[in-house]
């Protein structure tokens, strides 16, 4: 054994023992004073509820009109499970990573043991949890109902996507250069690929309904102008329109057939609606 083996370690005083010396105590009391202040900063500064809020409708002024009210119906009793929504909905919004699909799809079991098919985009919530987390003003809520983003704002610091209740929202972790298997055979992108470090999620293909209502056509009538997800449904399972016309395609369905909004004791009053895939055994 060598000299260094044989010699023992020198035992602490027992008085140091559980307690802290002079140099760690003003470290944590340093450390402790820094986050008390940045705490104070963040919760009464720029980055307070207050100053949040209406960041991005003051940043985005005069997009959406009031005079409109995008709704949609999803059916649960119409949907057969394809995923033609969700594949759709990557060709057409360039979301190449299947991890981060903005229309996402599964079978579920009602309380009665009917199998169904739930399907869920974005619900563009007007009370909407993830608009109030954003520092930056990177996602709002639009006059005409839709939860919009601005991708070149976002910071990449995923508030929105842990407040969202729906888990609607993907954070982008990869550089936008995969291709996409879902084009030309379910469409073609539409809109540009977001880049690495920004949260994306479902718009209602707002692309198609701001253009399509320049030209004077009518989103929920008008296919260039209506969700790509709407389009491609083969049963007819999704419904869109503005709610504001009670002649629109949405509101007569809403008419036609009760409907339900998912966990609306949050009080978030998202803008999809559901048709109990057990509505017929009531």
């Amino acid at each position: 054994m060598s000299e260094q083996e044989q010699t023992p370690k020198p035992k602490k005083k027992q008085d140091d023992k559980g307690l802290l010396n002079r140099r760690d105590f003003l470290k944590i009391v340093g450390a402790t004073g820094a986050a008390v202040a940045f705490t104070q900063v963040v919760v009464s500064g720029p980055l307070s509820a207050d100053a949040i809020e209406g960041i991005g409708e003051r940043l985005h002024p005069g997009e959406g009109s009031p005079e409109h009210d995008w709704h949609m119906v999803i059916d649960l009793e119409k949907c057969i499970g394809c995923n033609y929504c969700v594949w759709g909905c990557q060709a057409v919004n360039d979301v190449a990573d299947d991890s981060m699909r903005w229309n996402v799809g599964f079978p579920e079991r009602t309380i009665t043991g009917q199998e169904f098919y739930m399907t869920r985009p974005c619900l563009h919530c007007q009370d909407a949890p993830c608009v109030r987390v954003c520092p930056v003003g990177a996602t709002w809520v639009r006059p005409d109902g839709l939860v919009d983003m601005d991708y070149d704002l976002c910071i990449g610091c995923r508030y929105c996507q842990v407040a969202c209740p729906y888990d609607a929202r993907r954070f982008n972790w990869r550089e936008p250069d995969t291709p996409n298997d879902y084009q030309p055979t379910w469409g073609s992108a539409e809109v540009p690929r977001r880049a690495r470090g920004v949260v994306e999620k479902c718009t209602f293909c707002v692309h198609r309904i701001d253009r399509g209502l320049e030209q004077g056509l009518m989103p929920g009538i008008d296919r260039s102008a209506t969700p790509a997800c709407v389009n491609i449904c083969p049963v007819g399972a999704r419904v869109f329109g503005d709610a504001n016309d009670p002649d629109s395609p949405v509101s007569r369905y809403m008419a036609e057939n009760p409907t339900f909004r998912l966990r609306e004791d949050f009080g978030t009053e998202p803008n999809v609606h559901y048709v109990r895939a057990d509505r017929r055994r009531e």
